[in-house]
């Protein structure tokens, strides 16, 4: 970019009460090929503002400070309250060299001052490079909106790609329980609605989706025999079923830059009592990510088909969640899925 910018057709609109000035602007601006409109009051100035089509506007204002009536004060403020005129640069014009009046110009808004009697190479140099300036704002801002979008649109674009790789992962551990089609979406659906109850923000709400997705992602070690076995398991079995929290932790630790996803998948077996496993943890010590997921896999166990029973009448499980609040289950959670069970009444709340 050279230092030359090329002036196309600016449209200079000058404000000032005196005509020896208007003629003077005028004719310095337009033997440089600008176009110049001359008004005498700043309630002209406003009116014809306001009164022009909403994608006609001077490219600079060049504004007298005294005028009668609205002075050049009153009509920055009239041009800054409007959002249509607020953006167009003003340059005041004043014959005095008062510092404080430059000052109170520059706090209103002005880009710059220029003192009559008019110098034409000062009054050109000023015009030109304020226009230059406000064109290079405007472009930058364009570049930050365009570069903004462009990241947002990448962001979107990650975080679709990444839930739905959560997603894929969810339903293969699904897959290796014939018993559990769909739980794992089923219980982040049922925990972001008691978040959104209990109001959480809506990053969280998404946050805590993904971690109750993967709330049972350790199963992936643990023998396809013994997950979908029917008889009552041995104690060695069992041992490798109350395992998974903690291998489940450890393998969404190694994901560094979402360390909340292994949250749910480590606690989600803690209960409020202290009573749980994989470490015991009670009360407010469990994470609240954690605390949330366990009410919605346990009300999701308890609709859903097991190879010995059937879905669970839906009082059968109210009055479950009712009785274990407190003890199994945080009250608070608890007491939201009960809401969203009495709200239920078509039942739709279940495996399908």
């Amino acid at each position: 970019m050279t230092d030359t910018i090329r002036l196309e057709a600016e449209w200079i609109l000058v404000v000032d009460d005196d005509s020896s000035n208007l003629r003077m602007a005028s004719k310095i601006l337009t033997e440089q090929n600008m176009r110049v409109s001359c008004l005498k009051s700043g309630e002209e100035a406003i009116s014809f503002l306001l009164n022009a089509p909403p994608d006609s506007r001077p490219d600079l204002i060049l504004l007298d400070v005294n005028m009668p009536g609205m002075d050049g004060f009153e009509t920055m403020h009239k041009l800054r309250a409007d959002a249509s005129l607020s953006t167009i640069p003003v340059i005041f014009l004043t014959a005095s060299d008062d510092a404080a009046t430059e000052e109170k110009g520059l706090a209103a808004g002005a880009m710059d001052f220029i003192r009559k009697p008019f110098v034409p190479e000062v009054l050109l140099l000023r015009v030109r490079h304020t226009i230059k300036l406000v064109r290079l704002q405007s472009s930058l801002e364009q570049e930050v909106d365009r570069q903004t979008a462009e990241i947002r649109e990448q962001n979107e674009r990650i975080a679709r790609m990444t839930l739905q790789i959560v997603q894929t992962l969810s339903g293969a551990i699904d897959a290796k329980d014939a018993y559990t089609n769909g739980h794992s979406l089923r219980v982040a659906e049922y925990s972001r609605e008691i978040a959104r109850r209990a109001g959480w923000s809506e990053q969280a709400l998404n946050d805590l989706y993904m971690a109750a997705l993967l709330h049972d992602v350790g199963k992936i070690g643990i023998p396809d025999d013994i997950i979908n076995k029917t008889e009552k398991l041995s104690d060695e079995e069992y041992a490798q079923i109350r395992n998974h929290p903690a291998l489940g932790a450890k393998i969404l630790s190694n994901i560094t830059d979402y360390p909340w996803l292994s949250v749910g998948a480590h606690y989600h077996h803690e209960r409020f009592d202290g009573h749980g496993y994989p470490e015991g943890l009670k009360g407010e010590s469990i994470p609240e990510t954690a605390r949330i997921i366990a009410v919605a896999d346990s009300y999701d166990a308890m609709a859903s088909r097991r190879s010995y029973r059937d879905v669970l009448p839906q009082a059968i499980i109210r009055a479950e969640m009712q009785e274990c609040s407190g003890t199994q289950f945080d009250p608070c959670f608890a007491q939201i899925m009960i809401q969203m069970i009495d709200e239920d009444t078509a039942y739709m709340m279940r495996e399908k």
